[in-house]
């Protein structure tokens, strides 16, 4: 089964000391037996830097590079925080600009197959985008798709913060980027509207997923699952829960969860 450990399901272990990125990768690959790391920068960044985050220096990106390449691991997906395209002052959106440019980079050292940066914006106060917003954003995203094109991967935001969190602004900004590389990192079932048809609207641009707790036990998660492959759906079926405690734990039900949603839905006609 295409199934994937995004790294904030150990994000209390990282902030306790008990695991680092290498940490992560030993996780995934010999206590779960997975051939691929969902990344996230979290693990490797300076957080005394946001909001716009500093990333480690080259050297251990390519060291990170080195510890995939020893496990015969690859990166379905690496989440950027700390370097969204959009904040009001333009020195700030300079200053993100940036450090995605940076991430980017990375994402080529790293192989990643997608890369998550987001829109921007409050993850309160959901608003649609003003035609200042809009119009700088459509053209970053071009931006990042082309470099993305030209170095084998995917591009885009994920339903995370800001207009992101509406289906119908994320379709409206797939549709004015038009470019082949560009999509959504999909956390299914995280919207601020549309909450039933949201997944629906999006799921021709989804190149990446994220379960967490609560879509995973969803009544309605076999349906999503099949709206998704039934729009061409052929990626990674992530899971993404910082549970609060015993995540070693809580991160095996929840794959074991996805796993058997997959596994059911594949038996009602489907392919996992």
């Amino acid at each position: 089964m295409n199934v994937s450990i995004g790294g904030y399901s150990f994000n209390n272990t990282n902030l306790e000391g008990k695991m680092d990125v290498f940490g992560y990768l030993e996780t995934v690959k010999y206590r779960y037996k997975l051939d691929v790391a969902d990344l996230w920068n979290g693990f490797f960044i300076d957080r005394n830097t946001g909001p716009i985050y500093q990333l480690a220096d080259e050297s251990y990106i390519r060291k990170i590079r080195e510890a995939l390449d020893e496990k015969e691991m690859s990166v379905v997906n690496f989440a950027v925080d700390g370097a969204h395209l959009w904040d009001p002052n333009p020195d700030v959106r300079k200053k993100l600009h940036e450090n995605a440019l940076v991430h980017l980079r990375a994402s080529v050292i790293l192989g990643a197959k997608t890369v998550r940066i987001d829109t921007g914006g409050s993850y309160h106060d959901v608003e649609t985008m003003t035609d200042e917003q809009f119009e700088y954003t459509i053209r970053t995203y071009q931006e990042f798709a082309q470099f993305a094109a030209d170095n084998g991967f995917l591009i885009g935001p994920e339903n995370h913060m800001g207009a992101s969190l509406l289906p119908r602004e994320m379709k409206r900004i797939a549709e004015a980027v038009d470019h082949p590389a560009f999509g959504f990192l999909v956390h299914l079932g995280r919207w601020r509207a549309d909450q039933e048809e949201g997944d629906k609207l999006v799921a021709p641009w989804a190149y990446h997923t994220h379960f967490d707790e609560q879509t995973a036990v969803s009544g309605n998660a076999l349906n999503t699952i099949a709206t998704l492959k039934d729009a061409g759906y052929k990626g990674y079926w992530g899971i993404e829960y910082n549970a609060p405690k015993r995540q070693y734990l809580e991160t095996e039900r929840l794959l074991g969860m996805v796993k058997k949603l997959l596994a059911d839905e594949a038996d009602r006609g489907g392919n996992a």
